[in-house]
């Protein structure tokens, strides 16, 4: 039986079809409708770390006020030394991690342990913080306050800052092997994290939404996208464009030179409208700290760095000083260690304590790289260069130890004080394995633009590499670095590492 509308209905509610009642809609819920402030990756990040040093250095000034003399006025170096603190434990903690930020418990449980940390250390500083209080009661207070004031704070984050209003949206041109890897990665933040995601492209530890594909292949179109719907074709963006007022156009086509007259004057249009317009590289770069090499055609500067700051000699010129003190601090660990390696191997395996091997550097030449011994003496003779693979039964019982901390790795410091490696950069690898690599990974041999280094951030990023595969995700984190490289990033990698070393995660 077919639904008929009532006899009156049309005089009780007559339905807007016309094109004039739905501009009159669209206008009036654009004028009364709740501002979205949608917030880039980096802005939240900043609204974090801007917000968590407001709080300590209040609950700093209010601990300094309920204590003997209320009216201390706090120091700059007490300031100072608090916020650097902060920062040092707080990357070693992963506080900074959106997707952890999104999430309620984890968020307030990470943030919370930083800065009972944070504070413990602070405290215990002399002469560039306060005085320790005479009562023990006051030096438990500073921790509490600056636990609650942190906790409360992330709470807020993760229940308000992840709503829609907060999120950002776009809309993407190109249904194709790009936008698919592009609604992968988003969804694998979610997934990888346990935050809640839905079909239409959500994820909420990003704060990032597709709302649609735009793509003119019909067989791109059938079905949607990684449940993700494809709206409609490159004659329907202006128009999906000021519908759905995304914060954002990205277009994810592998070769530029294939984007039709008509889809580029779309885009043109959009742009023309005040939407900003990016690429599924930028884009997924931000979301994950790798290069996607594999869908940036022969787009050269997406993979190199077009230009660099004009601080960037003076971070080289304070790399390499950072890599002697360095080198000289390893080599003098390393030779402490050596007896107790000898002895071990000894009785274990024995056999060379260290061992060489040849590997390639910056600009492909190639050099020895010197190890402890992990493996068992002549471990290839047989096999030939093959990855190690997970619990190999050629390590030694010695080796395992070494691995697990990394301290396998401390006598290349001697590499680093020759200016053959650094320590930060790209894992440097065999001649041999390189050889296959290059004919099946896009470029591969990009990473040797810079001086290989003993831990880096594929390493702390990624896990052990014993596939193509592997060699493949490495590099979109190699040449990621590589594009980014500076202060910052290098502290991160050097706090994640000691993170490893202690945590025994490495293999």
């Amino acid at each position: 039986m077919k639904n008929t509308p009532h006899k009156n209905s049309e005089s009780k509610s007559p339905p807007l079809r016309d094109p004039d009642s739905k501009n009159f809609i669209r206008k009036w819920r654009s004028r009364f409708a709740l501002p979205r402030f949608s917030l880039r990756f980096s802005e939240r990040r900043i609204l974090l770390a801007v917000v968590d040093v407001f709080m300590l250095l209040v609950e700093l000034r209010l601990y300094l006020g309920l204590g003997k003399d209320g009216n201390v006025s706090m120091r700059v170096s007490w300031i100072v030394a608090l916020i650097i603190v902060w920062f040092v434990v707080g990357s070693f903690m992963d506080v900074y991690n959106l997707s952890k930020a999104a999430s309620p418990l984890p968020s307030m449980w990470y943030a919370g342990g930083a800065a009972l940390l944070t504070t413990l250390v602070y405290m215990f500083i002399p002469r560039v913080t306060p005085p320790l209080p005479h009562r023990r009661l006051y030096m438990f207070l500073f921790p509490l306050m600056a636990i609650v004031g942190i906790m409360a704070w992330r709470y807020a984050y993760a229940k308000g800052f992840t709503q829609p209003a907060f999120q950002r949206t776009s809309l993407v041109i190109g249904a194709g092997l790009s936008g698919r890897e592009l609604a992968r990665a988003i969804k694998g933040i979610c997934n990888g994290n346990g935050n809640t995601k839905d079909n239409t492209g959500s994820c909420q530890s990003c704060a990032y939404r597709i709302l649609g594909f735009i793509d003119d292949d019909l067989e791109n179109r059938e079905g949607g996208i990684e449940g993700i719907p494809v709206l409609g074709t490159s004659r329907d963006l202006v128009r999906l464009t000021r519908e759905l007022d995304p914060s954002e156009v990205v277009i994810a086509i592998t070769h530029a030179h294939f984007i039709k007259p008509e889809l580029f004057q779309a885009i043109l249009d959009v742009r023309e409208m005040g939407v900003p317009v990016t690429t599924m590289a930028n884009l997924y770069e931000n979301i994950t700290g790798k290069v996607p090499v594999e869908h940036v055609g022969s787009n050269i500067h997406v993979v190199f760095p077009v230009e660099r700051s004009l601080g960037y000699r003076f971070y080289l010129a304070s790399r390499r000083l950072f890599d002697v003190l360095l080198g000289v601090t390893g080599c003098l660990l390393t030779f402490f260690l050596i007896p107790i390696v000898w002895v071990t191997n000894r009785f274990t395996d024995p056999g060379d304590i260290f061992y060489w091997q040849v590997r390639l550097g910056k600009g492909g030449k190639k050099f020895s790289i010197v190890k402890f011994r992990s493996m068992v003496m002549n471990a290839e003779e047989r096999t030939g260069a093959v990855w190690a693979g997970k619990d190999d039964p050629r390590i030694t019982p010695m080796g395992k130890i070494l691995r697990k901390t990394r301290l396998d790795e401390l006598p290349q410091f001697w590499n680093v004080l020759k200016g053959e490696m650094s320590v930060i950069g790209p894992r440097p690898e065999r001649p041999e394995f390189i050889a296959n690599l290059t004919k099946q990974i896009p470029f591969y041999r990009a990473r040797h633009a810079v001086k290989p280094g003993i831990t880096g951030w594929a390493q702390i990023k990624y896990r052990y590499g014993a596939s193509v595969e592997d060699s493949l995700i490495k590099l979109q984190y190699d040449l990621y670095y590589i594009k980014h490289m500076g202060f910052f990033l290098d502290l991160q990698i050097i706090i994640r590492t000691l993170q490893v070393m202690l945590g025994f995660a490495g293999r």
